[in-house]
């Protein structure tokens, strides 16, 4: 449906959020059912959140002429690979192994794990176009060629992704953390 589109949507519906009003994310952390995996899975969420503030900060950094291009292109290239290798390998994951069990174990909110699934599908995309932005502003780089118009690019889809990966991993934390609450369940 175009309005479970990650690219357009402003949450997940509210028959989808229905285990949230039980559990708010402010109570998340002291409830029973809260133990040190899920813990570690919101922090990969607040870790992506972080890489990607860097990569743009590292961007906006080199446009204002602040930081050495060569420098620039060596952490670029480490933070963008980090991103998405992990990025990758957290939606198999959660594809593959937490969204069915979760599923499974919650069976009125199935349709917002396939919403998530699909958001996993849409941010593929999203990613090899970052992927392909980077390299080009790299290759730029590594070539002594005018870098900025590659690097504004880069900057501007940056600030995009962040949008969309966001939404994401907001929908999906507030599917998630709830049906684990509530069932007691051991990602």
């Amino acid at each position: 449906m175009a309005k479970d589109n990650l690219e357009t949507r402003a949450g997940l519906p509210d028959a989808l959020r229905v285990l949230l009003e039980q559990y708010p994310r402010d109570l998340w952390q002291s409830h029973s059912n809260f133990d040190g995996l899920t813990r570690f899975w919101l922090e990969r969420h607040l870790m992506f959140r972080q890489v990607l503030d860097q990569l743009q900060s590292e961007a906006q950094g080199f446009l204002d002429g602040k930081i050495d291009p060569q420098q620039h292109a060596a952490r670029t290239a480490r933070m963008a690979g980090f991103l998405i290798d992990q990025l990758h390998g957290h939606h198999q994951i959660e594809d593959h192994h937490y969204f069915p069990k979760l599923s499974a174990a919650e069976t009125r909110l199935a349709r917002g794990f396939e919403i998530l699934d699909s958001d996993h599908h849409a941010l593929d995309d999203h990613l090899k176009v970052l992927t392909d932005d980077t390299n080009a502003m790299l290759r730029a780089i590594v070539e002594k060629q005018p870098a900025d118009a590659a690097a504004g690019a880069l900057e501007a889809r940056l600030g995009r992704f962040r949008q969309f990966l966001n939404r994401h991993l907001t929908d999906e934390e507030e599917l998630v953390v709830p049906v684990i609450l509530h069932h007691g369940f051991r990602l």
